[in-house]
């Protein structure tokens, strides 16, 4: 299938759901017989179903620290109820998924909503191999299909593949981007993309970042060095740091979140490639670890497959 085949309409409601659904295929049915295999034989939630639970949520990368959370409240449900039958374990279970979802300030966004701010600034991080620029590209192609005017930085100048690559998705989506020669300052980069937006009067800038995850201390200069400059500009900017995680490499994925939130100021999180991974359940684990909204995730090569989050479609996926 080619890129140009992604972009010829755009998906209703039912569709998108149909896709989310689809792309966690892998994750639920890994799920689900796992679930099924720990209640075999069992008429109530006992001692042993809860640590045949335990063991079902970490092999699912929820993680370690998220699944006795989990496990400590639905214990609370049983001493509370005295009786609780494995028929309604998966129900309160997606219940209590749900909950720690929302509490843990994963919305349901409905809408790319960015308030007063024009251009809204969103600076993407994450390493090489996750994802980044794709996701930049289907961002775009999503923003500009809501009708607004998008421009694209391309501030990974250390890698003359990922330029090139950002230059072909504004090419194909026909989307601004802003470019310089491969070793040149992402600073400069940064800094020329947005000055141009402010005087073409566009309304959203999405700046690449290098994928590199060399020591903390180089990350975190690099990073803040591109931040100072967007705020001589706008004041504030940016206005989201978006990191991009590869979903499929489970209990990774957090290590890199991890090192990127010690780094910089990560406000939102897009999870991808979701659909090729029975892994799923790190989105579960690392908006409990972190406390970072997950706002995007990945669940199809298809442009409309970067899809906002919603909590309950997403759980709904997983037991459905």
């Amino acid at each position: 299938m080619g890129l140009f085949d992604f972009f010829k309409k755009k998906e209703t409601a039912p569709e998108a759901q149909e896709a989310l659904s689809k792309g966690l295929e892998k994750t639920k049915e890994g799920f689900l017989s796992k679930l099924t295999k720990a209640v075999a034989g069992k008429s109530t939630v006992d001692d042993d179903v809860l640590d045949n639970l335990e063991e079902v949520l970490v092999t699912s990368d929820v993680g370690v620290s998220t699944t006795l959370k989990i496990i400590e409240r639905i214990e609370q449900r049983v001493a509370r109820d005295k009786y609780l039958s494995t028929s309604e374990l998966s129900h309160l279970l997606r219940d209590e998924i749900q909950l720690l979802l929302a509490e843990n300030n994963s919305n349901d966004f409905r809408k790319f909503e960015y308030g007063d701010h024009k251009p809204y600034v969103i600076m993407v991080v994450g390493v090489n191999g996750v994802g980044k620029t794709t996701t930049i590209g289907k961002l775009a192609h999503k923003l500009k299909a809501e009708g607004l005017k998008v421009v694209l930085g391309a501030a990974d100048t250390f890698r003359a593949a990922a330029v090139e690559q950002i230059k072909l998705w504004g090419q194909r989506i026909d989307v601004r981007v802003v470019a310089q020669a491969m070793g040149s300052d992402p600073a400069s980069v940064a800094f020329d993309t947005i000055q141009s937006a402010v005087a073409n009067g566009e309304d959203v800038v999405i700046i690449d970042t290098a994928g590199r995850l060399h020591n903390k201390i180089g990350l975190m200069n690099e990073l803040g060095k591109i931040k100072k400059v967007m705020e001589k500009v706008i004041p504030g900017a940016p206005h989201e740091i978006l990191l991009v995680l590869d979903g499929s490499t489970g209990q990774n994925a957090f290590e890199q979140c991890k090192q990127f939130t010690e780094a910089t100021d990560v406000n939102a999180l897009a999870i991808t490639k979701l659909d090729g991974t029975a892994k799923g359940g790190v989105v579960i684990g690392i908006s409990d670890q972190f406390k970072i909204p997950v706002k995007y995730i990945g669940v199809g090569e298809g442009v409309n497959d970067l899809q906002l989050f919603d909590k309950k479609a997403f759980v709904d996926g997983l037991f459905k």
